[in-house]
Formats: structure tokens, sequence, C-alpha cells
């Protein structure tokens, strides 16, 4: 029951992290928001959560997971009711951030909580499993949720449906998850908590920026800072007594090998299936209610990887239970790819399915693998680099791979000659924007996009491949012990 509680708790964060994409036009039509006010209405929320979650997770830590949760879920119920009323851009804005601020207190504290529910190996596999589900299928589900939502409510919809969930949410916590905490924790330093902000922020939002506006003095200012920031982190925390971070993890190939395959699992996982939305709609012809309906074998089948990832680690060990999930995951890219020029959507289920299994079993081995090389004590803190080293994914994921398609995207496209310039801008701009243009121009641009698809996809089952090589040579073959340890 306690796993369950704590299970919501993701699912609600993944499905507002995912759900407001589709209610932007009817929002922007009721607000009249500026364009940069879109940006930082989307923008801000995954901001606040990837800058506070490595200080959040040190707090849990401190003052105990299960408080730091309950007081970050009734924050969470409160700024939704704010957003979904929100009468100005500005303060859905600030309702957004508030909304971050809160999802960083929750997410540490749920996976801690599960590393302190199950002192046995297995079991506490398979509840990492269930939980990893939580937030894939949480994310997958946003678009359906919003879906629904939309066609039948307002804009605030998407944010008010969270309150419910939170009424349920706080009082199952305070009846059913035991308390943990650090007994052993010092103060929190200050001065790294601002650090880590300055570092992840930036480097979120740069990611953020190439993948909207291509590279830019912007982006790269913002990706120095947060480097720059980040290193004086690093070294900050070899000097202090009761780090943030306990540097001296990362020589752990356990540990180190398990946070790069998390990175990279996502990051393919993530950046393919945001940019499949797209095709499945403008190419496809599919509603977003649809589109999202076809991806849910994905999401099924990192489900049904609880049934068998707890015999899987018992007989192979983690290492190379990672390095074949993601290679499983490479080989779906690649069947993706071969399936999104021809008719029919058999072979992308297949692909999906494929994909899900492989990344399911990789993020969900590589979390464990996370939690299992530190103490008890310092889950908070484990597990803050783990959803860091998520939501890092989910950035760079969108942006490299968005970037890649974009180019691949333009450079394919080939205009007939004596077409004006703003409607040759509009065409390459983006497919979105192509749509507007006479029906033999879309339809080239639709061709240029799904060759593009085609070569991202390839792109990102070769880094994905390349991590299932590191995970399998760097992450030792730790194995369950026949008493579940």
């Amino acid at each position: 029951m306690a796993l369950a509680v704590v299970t919501l708790a993701v699912v609600l964060l993944a499905i507002d992290g995912t759900v407001l994409a589709l209610a932007v036009p009817s929002l922007t039509e009721s607000l009249a928001p500026t364009a940069t006010q879109i940006l930082w209405i989307g923008d801000i929320y995954s901001l606040a959560l990837a800058g506070l979650l490595i200080t959040m997770g040190n707090v849990a830590d401190r003052i105990g997971r299960k408080r730091l949760l309950l007081i970050g879920a009734v924050g969470f119920g409160l700024a939704s009711a704010i957003a979904a009323f929100a009468p100005t851009p500005e303060l859905l804005i600030a309702a957004r951030a508030l909304l971050g601020i809160s999802g960083a207190t929750i997410m540490p504290s749920t996976l801690s909580i599960v590393r302190n529910l199950f002192p046995d190996a297995r079991q506490r596999t398979r509840a990492i499993a269930i939980w990893s589900a939580g937030a894939t299928g949480g994310a997958a589900v946003g678009p359906l949720v919003g879906g629904v939502l939309l066609e039948n409510f307002w804009w605030g919809s998407v944010f008010l449906i969270n309150v419910p969930v939170v009424l349920i949410l706080v009082p199952a916590g305070i009846f059913l998850l035991p308390e943990s905490r650090n007994v052993r924790a010092g103060r929190i330093d200050v001065v790294s908590a601002i650090l880590s902000l300055c570092a992840i922020v930036p480097i979120v939002y740069s990611a953020k920026t190439f993948a909207t506006a291509g590279v830019s003095a912007e982006g790269v200012g913002a990706a120095v800072l947060g480097a720059f920031c980040g290193a004086i982190f690093v070294l900050r925390q070899r000097r202090l007594a009761h780090p943030m971070i306990d540097i001296a993890l990362f020589k752990k190939p356990a540990f180190s090998g398990a946070v790069i395959s998390n990175t990279m699992a996502i990051f393919a996982f993530v950046g393919v299936l945001f940019f499949f939305s797209q095709y499945l709609q403008l190419v496809r012809g599919f509603g977003p209610l649809q589109a999202g309906l076809l991806e849910l074998p994905a999401t099924i089948a990192s489900l049904l990887v609880v049934i068998v990832i707890g015999t899987m680690v018992s007989k192979w060990g983690r290492g190379p239970v990672i390095g074949a999930g993601l290679g499983t995951a490479a080989v779906g890219m690649v069947i993706l790819a071969g399936g999104e020029p021809l008719e029919g959507i058999g072979i992308l289920v297949l692909a999906l399915t494929v994909i899900g299994v492989g990344a399911g079993v990789a993020m969900t081995v590589s979390v464990d693998a996370v939690m299992t090389a530190v103490p008890r004590e310092r889950a908070g803190a484990a597990s803050a680099v783990s959803e860091t080293a998520y939501e890092l994914g989910i950035a760079l994921g969108i942006a490299i791979l968005g970037s890649i398609l974009t180019s691949n995207y333009r450079s394919g496209l080939s205009l007939p000659d004596g077409l004006d310039s703003k409607t040759e801008t509009t065409i390459r701009d983006s497919l979105a924007s192509a749509s507007h243009a006479p029906e033999h121009l879309y339809l080239m641009a639709q061709e240029s996009f799904v060759s593009a698809m085609q070569n991202t996809s390839l792109i990102a089952a070769a880094l994905t491949a390349i991590a299932a090589v590191i995970a399998w040579r760097l992450i030792p073959a730790t194995r369950h012990s026949s008493d579940g340890h």
C-alpha cells in the first residue's frame, strides 16, 4: 500500500510534466500571453524541478522523507488550483514555478522511501520497476488525459485534475508511509545548494533553447555558466565533511555507470517519442488522443517488465541486464526507422513495444543500481542524483535529437524555384508551420520530415547501442543472492 502511494505521487508528477502542451492553444486564446510568456509557462516547471532535486533530496534525508513528500504534495495541490484559475500569464508562470518546487520535494522522497521500504534486493528491484513504470507511464498518459479534458472542459482542467489526486495522496501518505531520515546528517550547505541550482538550471535552459531556437549565444552562455558552477560545486563537495553529493561515489563503476545508463535510456526514449508524436499527428493525420493511444504499447511493455526483472538480475547481474535492455531499445529504434515510411501501424506498434521493454529494463535496473550503491540513510541524496539524471536525459534528448531532426528536415527539403521568401521560410521553419502551406508543398515537407525521423531514430539507436556497451563493460554483474540481498 505504501508503494502504491509513492507510485501515485510519481504518476501525478509525470502527467503534469507532459499534459500542458495540448492546452497551449486554448490557454493562449484565453490569457493572451506573449511568445516569451508561453515559453516560460512551459519551461519554468522543469527548470525549478531539475534545479532543486539535489537540494531537496538532502533536505529529505535530514527532516524526513515522508514529511517532505507530504509538504510537497500539499504545495502541489495548492499550486494546481492557482494555475487552473490563473487570470493572468504572470500568475500562471508563478503557479507553474511553485508546481516545480513542490515536485522537487516529492520526487526524491518517493524513491528514497522505496529504498527504505524494501531491504530485500529482489523485492526492491520489482518495486523500483513499478516506480519507473509510474514515471514513464505517467508521461505517456499525460497527452491522453489532456486530450480528454480539453475536449470537454476549459484549459484549467489539466491542472485542476491534480487536486482530487492530492486529496487522496495526502491522507493515504499520513497513514501508510513510514518515516525515515539520516540521523547522522549534518547541516545543509547553502552555498552548495545555490551552486547546484546555478549548475543544473542553466544547462537545462540551454538544452531547451537549442531545441527551440537552435544554437545561439544565449544558449551557449547558459551552458558555459552551468558547467562552471558545476565544476565549483564538485570542488566544494570534496572539501565538505557532510557533502550534498559524495563525489567518491562516482568512482564506483556500479554508480557512475548506472547514472550514465539511466541518462542515456531516458535520453533516447523520450527524445524519440517526443518527435514521434509529431510524426503521428502531422504525417499520419492522427488526433492527439489517437496518437497517445498508439504510443501506449511502449508504456504497457515497460509495465510488464515488472514480472521478469527480478529473475533477470538474479540470473545475469545488473551490468549485463542494463546492457541488454539498452541494446533491445536500440533494436526497437532501428525497427521504428524502418516502419516510419510504410503504410499501416503494425510495425510501429512492434517497434514501440520493443523500445518499451528495453528502456523499461535499463531504467529500472540502473535506478536500482544507483540506490543500492549507497547506504539507506543517504537514499534521498542518491535518489536526487538519479532524478537529476532523468531530468537532464529528458532535456538533452529533446534538444539534441530535436536539433538533429530539424537540421535533417531542412537539408532534405527540395522546394521548387520561384517560391516567395515568406512561404519558403514558413516551410523550412518546421513541419507544423508547413501544414499551412499549399498541399503539394506540405507533402514535400512531410517526405523530408519522415526521412529526418528515420535518420534521427537511427542516430538514437547508435547512441543507445554505445550506452549498452558502456553499461555492459562498466557496471559489475552484481546478482541478487538466493536470500534476496
